[in-house]
């Protein structure tokens, strides 16, 4: 039989996991921006996916994360621009949704691992950034990149220049990630766990 400690450390996981994945859905409200290159928006989704494994960890920031994307497949319309539906995942933005997982689950685990133990406040953001730039472009374009160029008929080069016109955005999200996961921890330092 669960104890109260056990009964209540399910509550409150499950309440971040449903406040973050919701909080990605809502930063899809904003409306994407094209470039016209590839066939791939830009949106500010992606700082919520840096924020969920910069915040919660590798475990809930990932949980929050794929809840967005299987709701999003079941059809509800929580991607940019009010997408949804398994015709996403079959379209050229699949792969970033597959990497905003595992994108928050290495952000996740590097805040948790690395990150928050460093003492000095340079190292610690100096981490920080390397950590939501790692999980938040490296990781998501691993997946995203190949993803498109696959669908599209893109060959691999062509799909990665076209992925360069998301660099300066997701470099400014993953600064402002750093910055409020950093703050947050400083203020509330049970929050990972």
């Amino acid at each position: 039989m669960p104890t109260r400690t056990d009964s209540t450390l399910q509550t409150h996981n499950t309440v971040y996991v449903a406040v973050f994945a919701a909080m990605i859905a809502a930063m899809g409200l904003l409306p994407p921006i094209t470039l016209g290159i590839i066939p791939v928006p830009i949106t500010l989704q992606t700082l919520g996916v840096m924020l969920a494994g910069a915040l919660l960890g590798p475990w809930r920031g990932s949980l929050a994360s794929l809840v967005v994307v299987v709701l999003s497949l079941a059809g509800l319309p929580l991607l940019a621009g009010g997408r949804g539906g398994l015709g996403v995942l079959f379209g050229p933005t699949g792969g970033y949704l597959i990497g905003w997982i595992f994108g928050s689950l290495v952000i996740g685990a590097l805040f948790k691992y690395w990150v928050l133990r460093n003492e000095n406040k340079v190292a610690r953001f100096m981490s920080g950034l390397a950590s939501a730039l790692v999980g938040g472009i490296v990781v998501i374009y691993l997946f995203g990149v190949p993803w498109t160029a696959a669908v599209t008929g893109l060959d691999l080069g062509t799909s990665l220049l076209g992925s360069l016109g998301f660099l300066p955005g997701d470099v400014l999200k993953a600064v402002v990630a750093t910055l409020v996961a950093l703050t947050v921890h400083r203020s509330y330092r049970g929050l990972m766990k």
